[in-house]
Parts: structure tokens; C-alpha cells; sequence
């Protein structure tokens, strides 16, 4: 197979490079599938530097999201039996970036019904992330006023197409005037640039009567600044830290306005909740196959090879593009996507 293999770390994606390597042995209880499409992520600039909270031991291919096609089943059928060779799935494991890798079946979902490879092959992390934070930790409701903070990012799209599902009015926050223009595309209401200091005086300004939002959901590192916006019982939803300190919020506020400070660990729910997992991800599919949820891959610009993704991770690190960054992945020439 070809991939992208790490085997000393390197200072940034332009040293990445493509290379002939095995293929990857399967365990007993892993699927093999051909890879059409690898979505990048944060996390692997962080990786592929040796700057990660998970390193895997070297040399290891690189990459984690996928698409694709499964071409062998598990040898201990108890521990994968659902899907069949010829199956159109997508997924997460180590080894995103090559032409083929190794899955066990709970990394796996099927391809949703109307869907092609490419759009799928971003769903992994950040369309359950986004469900679990909004359903699961803020029990969103029809009418509710929800505020998502980089909503042009992968979990930001996908934050604004699920709060709009559940009947909610969206405003979105952006640095530029272009992530606003496509977070509006997927159904945001408002768009506020979150460079404008009185960021929060305009959200607030844009509620009835003025009284606030009732979610924030942020993977930016906003949350004591949204509190100055948020209605009385509102819900500041955690999401992550994308801008990079963590943040030290005043209490004293949280108690006047009766707000609910609520985390969100998508990853931890495997071992804490994995039926919650099941949960979300069976309505989920109801969004995806009923139209009402759609892939926010980043379509400025294409991707197309493994060559292709130290431009593609580049461009993420930047924070130049939108949504997901998905690279198409041809097999033999050909891409079935």
C-alpha cells in the first residue's frame, strides 16, 4: 500500500512524505478497509510533532478519519459480523493517511443511505461531538437560542445544522466575513464577528428583549465572555480549546443568571456511557438519511491523493479553510467516492 508514515517526528506537515509500506496485518478481531477518502484533523499536526496527548510507538502511519471500503472481515466473527466485504463505511483508527487500514467493528459506521464517501468520511468526530454537547449535556428544545462559536469549523457546522433540526435559532460566530457567509449556507440565523471586542453586546442585542442566549456551544475557549450574553438558566457547553488557554471563569456570574457550566468528552462515552453512544448515533442517522443534516466538507478548494495532504493539513493549521478538509484517496486511479 502507500501512506504517510511517521518515523521520527517532524516540525510541520510540509516534511510529511508519501511512501510504498506494507500492508497493515489485521488483528482477529479488525476489518481491512481501502481507503477513498482521509479527513485531517487538529490533533494530527499535534501528532505528527510528538506533541499529542496519545502518541503511538514508531514508526506509525499517520492520519485517523476515513472512508471507504471494507475488503476483509474479521477471522473471530464474534467480534465483527456486521459488516460484509464490499461495504461502504467510514470510521476512525490510526492510519487515515495511506490507501488501506486495519478497524475493529465499534471504529466503523455504514455509509448513510444517500451519502457519498467523501461527505462521509468527515462524520466520525465531529457530527457526534456536536449531537452529544447540544441533546445529551444541553437538552436542546424547539425555540431555544443557541450561540456556536467557530461555526465555520468542522464541530461548528455541525453544531448549527443540528441546533437548527431541533427547531433552534442559530447565531454564529466567526473571524472573517467568509466563514460567516458559510455558516449562514448551513442554516445559522446571525452571524457576529468574534473579533469585534463587543462581540457579546451584538449577540445579546439580537435576542428577544435582549435577555440572552440559552446555549453556548464553544470549542474556542469564549466561555466567560459568553457569559455576559447568556439568558437567565442558560447552558455554557465546554467543548474544547481551540484557541488555546484554558480558561478561568468568575463564579459569581454563573450564580446570578442560574447558568449551567456543562462539559463535553465525546471520546470518554466508549468507557463511561458506550450505551449513550449507540443513542446518539441511531439519531443521528435519522438527521443524515432524512436530509436535514448534511457533510460540511471544505470546498474551496480540492484535495486529491496522499500527496496532497501536507497542503490540506497546512491550509487546517492556518485555519484558512472551513468545515472538514477532506483529501480523496483514488485506488489504483480510480476513487469510488
Amino acid at each position: 500500500m502507500r501512506g504517510i508514515q511517521i518515523a521520527k517526528y517532524v516540525s510541520g506537515p510540509e516534511e510529511l512524505k508519501v511512501t510504498t509500506l506494507p500492508e497493515p496485518k489485521p488483528t482477529d478481531d479488525q476489518y481491512t478497509i481501502a481507503i477513498h477518502a482521509s479527513a485531517t484533523n487538529f490533533f494530527d499536526l499535534l501528532q505528527i510533532r510528538g506533541k499529542y496527548q496519545n502518541q503511538p510507538p514508531l514508526p506509525w502511519v499517520s492520519g485517523a478519519e476515513f472512508s471507504g471500503i471494507i475488503t476483509a472481515t474479521p477471522k473471530n466473527k464474534a467480534a465483527g459480523s456486521k459488516f460484509q466485504v464490499g461495504d461502504k463505511v467510514f470510521g476512525a483508527a490510526q492510519g487515515g493517511y495511506a490507501t488501506a487500514t486495519v478497524a475493529r467493528e465499534e471504529q466503523l459506521r455504514p455509509v448513510p443511505k444517500g451519502w457519498n464517501m467523501f461527505d462521509a468520511a468527515g462524520l466520525f468526530v465531529t457530527m457526534p461531538t456536536s449531537y452529544a454537547g447540544l441533546v445529551t449535556r444541553c437538552n436542546i428544545k424547539a425555540g431555544d437560542w443557541v450561540l456556536v462559536h467557530a461555526a465555520a469549523g468542522g464541530v461548528g457546522l455541525a453544531a448549527v445544522q443540528i441546533a437548527k433540526a431541533f427547531g433552534a435559532t442559530v447565531i454564529a460566530t466567526a473571524g472573517t466575513a467568509h466563514k460567516l457567509d458559510v455558516a449562514k449556507r448551513f442554516g445559522a440565523d446571525y452571524g457576529v464577528d468574534y473579533n469585534d471586542a463587543n462581540w457579546p453586546d451584538k449577540v445579546k442585542a439580537l435576542t428577544p428583549k435582549k435577555r440572552g442566549v440559552d446555549i453556548v456551544y464553544d470549542p474556542v475557549g469564549l466561555i466567560e465572555k459568553s457569559a455576559k450574553c447568556t439568558a437567565w438558566n442558560g447552558r455554557l457547553l465546554v467543548v474544547g480549546f481551540a484557541g488555546g488557554p484554558i480558561e478561568k471563569v468568575a463564579t459569581n456570574r454563573i450564580l446570578l443568571k442560574n447558568i449551567s457550566v456543562v462539559g463535553l468528552h465525546w471520546g470518554a462515552y466508549a468507557t463511561f456511557e458506550p450505551e449513550a453512544q449507540v443513542t446518539v448515533w441511531n439519531e443521528l442517522f435519522k438527521l443524515f438519511e432524512s436530509g436535514k443534516v448534511r457533510g460540511t466538507n471544505y470546498t474551496d478548494k480540492e484535495y486529491v491523493g496522499l500527496e496532497s495532504v501536507p497542503g490540506a493539513l497546512k491550509s487546517l493549521g492556518e485555519r484558512g479553510t472551513w468545515g472538514k478538509v477532506v483529501v480523496k484517496v483514488p485506488q489504483d486511479g480510480q476513487s469510488k467516492l
